[in-house]
């Protein structure tokens, strides 16, 4: 006769032991979750940053600075890589629609991240593409001429700009960017009438300044500081609520009597939507000790920019005041997209 063999529970041990036994089970498996999570070997290999406007412009130079540096801590390359068109929707589309491992970062400005929605048919959820990591740096604008214009002050620009309506131009680095509306900004509080020409960056931009195709530009004092030490353009004035530290022997449009002017940008990294929050986090980390670091805020004041690290949160508190209110100026000054 067969028998039938019963194990029983020894009497006063607890249940606890088989649940330890099935913790133990568990465990194995959770250091591969965490990993899933925050790669501790990240990165591997290289890293690339989608910067989506030409060579030569503020967002870029911040971004090379960056790029050198965060290289150096990681020990593996940084890459540049310029995506152009669409007044940065081609490179931010890219990176939106990349794969969320970290190693495809968008160097975002406020006009990718704040202006474009209220501009462009999206291609992407403009409020849920992207996960924003931390900013790194505020680009103050500088209102610079080309020397011919006779203009040395914001108050005799007005004045020629009133008495000859139309005649006097002004570039940008692509219609419904941040100069661009930054130009809409200046008439709006000044009273005048100025003459769009918009180009496909701000490298081309400044050359066609420098050139004397074109009179003015408001840009990033990243891009105009040297040409302006060098006397190829003259800086008339910062938009900024204070001097720049780069510029400061010029006033800024308030002090000399031009109100409700104030206008800049920001450089942020971002990355695409889906990527870990603690990947997120540690390159987050990682910027902002790069940014805190004397060579790096050096190299960016010396280049006209004022130096700043945040958390990811912050990035988006940025992200989302700006979005209201350069939407505002949009619809007040039916700004479009050419």
């Amino acid at each position: 006769m067969e028998t039938t063999h019963i194990t029983r529970r020894a009497p006063g041990r607890p249940l606890a032991g088989i649940a330890a036994c099935i913790a133990l089970a568990v465990v194995p498996l959770l250091p591969t979750a965490a990993a899933a999570q925050a790669p501790a070997a990240w990165p591997t290999r290289p890293v690339s940053f989608v910067v989506p406007f030409s060579p030569g412009g503020g967002t870029d130079i911040a971004a090379r600075l960056l790029a050198v540096r965060l290289g150096q801590k990681w020990g593996q390359s940084v890459v540049v890589d310029n995506r152009t068109g669409a007044g940065g929707l081609v490179g931010a589309e890219l990176v939106a629609k990349a794969k969320p491992d970290g190693y495809t970062l968008l160097i975002g400005n406020v006009g990718t991240q704040s202006i474009n929605p209220s501009l462009y048919k999206m291609p992407y959820d403009a409020d849920r593409a992207f996960a924003p990591v931390s900013l790194f740096a505020e680009l103050p604008f500088a209102f610079v001429v080309n020397p011919a214009v006779p203009a040395k002050t914001p108050k005799e620009l007005i004045a020629l700009a009133q008495a000859t309506p139309g005649k006097y131009t002004y570039a940008s680095s692509g219609s419904g960017g941040s100069p661009h509306l930054t130009a809409e900004i200046f008439q709006q509080a000044a009273g005048v009438n100025l003459v769009h020409v918009p180009y496909k960056g701000g490298g081309p931009a400044m050359a066609d300044l420098m050139a004397g195709h074109v009179d003015m530009l408001f840009a990033s004092i990243l891009e105009t500081s040297g040409y302006v030490k060098s006397g190829k353009l003259r800086a008339l004035a910062v938009t900024s609520a204070q001097r720049s530290p780069a510029m400061p022997e010029v006033p800024t449009l308030a002090e000399l009597g031009v109100a409700n002017a104030e206008s800049g940008s920001w450089v942020a990294l971002l990355a695409p939507a889906g990527t870990p929050q603690a990947l997120v986090d540690r390159i987050a980390a990682d910027v902002k000790e790069v940014v805190a670091t004397e060579d790096m805020r050096r190299a960016l004041i010396a280049q006209g920019a004022t130096p700043r690290g945040s958390t990811p949160a912050e990035l988006q508190k940025t992200i989302d005041a700006d979005k209201q209110r350069y939407g505002q100026v949009i619809k007040l000054r039916g700004v479009k997209v050419e």
